[in-house]
């Protein structure tokens, strides 16, 4: 199934412990129906030693949150999130629209 929200979007998280943060997508996944949001989502990873990291350590890593904890923002301001819906415009384009509002989403 296609995903809804792409790539640059910008979305508020509507559920879990992150619930309320807004941030810019900077990937998706369509097979896992997960995104990956900037700033929300990183972990901390152990790595073991070697040879070209002798002393190991930790590293951050990126992991996606489910599709359906998040939602678009049309207001930026305000924080207000709405569903997508698509709508075939004048020229024949799928286009992706705002449900709450009914206008384009660019």
């Amino acid at each position: 199934m296609a995903l809804r929200i792409k790539k640059g979007d910008l979305v508020k998280v509507i559920a879990g412990s992150h619930k309320g943060k807004m941030g810019t997508v900077v990937s998706t996944d369509a097979k896992n129906q997960t995104v990956k949001v900037e700033k929300i989502g990183v972990m901390k990873r152990h790595i073991k030693p070697t040879q070209l990291n002798p002393r190991g350590g930790t590293k951050e890593i990126h992991v996606g949150l489910p599709l359906g904890k998040v939602a678009l923002v049309t207001d930026e301001a305000k924080g207000k999130t709405t569903r997508v819906g698509y709508k075939t415009d004048a020229k024949g384009n799928k286009v992706r629209i705002a449900k709450a509002s009914g206008k384009e989403i660019k």
